[in-house]
């Protein structure tokens, strides 16, 4: 049964989220949290609050059974950006976007042989 948990309006940006997503499928859950524990990127925090929550959801909400769960899909959408300003010389502004995310993961439990 998939599980899945969303981080909508993560305060990352959508590309530097799939750099951390695109290592997760296919790992066990517990592989997955080591992997984003000791990920230099300050962005795995994030992303490893997803995957504990993912799975805490499966377990409760499903009684699946916590060491056979996996990573089935993890994904990061485009979110709300934020314009704003900053300020430059000769009482000019310099316009740039702040961008936000919507963080997904699935997690599926493995079938026993």
């Amino acid at each position: 049964m998939e599980v899945s948990a969303t981080n909508r309006y993560a305060g990352l940006s959508p590309q530097k989220a799939r750099r951390v997503l695109r290592l997760l499928p296919g790992k066990s859950v517990e592989d997955a949290m080591n992997l984003l524990k000791f990920m230099p990127t300050p962005h795995a925090k994030v992303v490893a609050k997803v995957v504990q929550s993912a799975a805490s959801n499966a377990e409760n909400n499903f009684a699946a059974d916590p060491e056979n769960l996996y990573v089935k899909r993890a994904f990061a959408n485009d979110s709300r950006r934020l314009k704003r300003y900053r300020p430059a010389a000769r009482g000019r502004i310099h316009p740039y976007v702040r961008r936000t995310s919507h963080i997904t993961i699935t997690v599926d439990e493995r079938e026993q042989a």
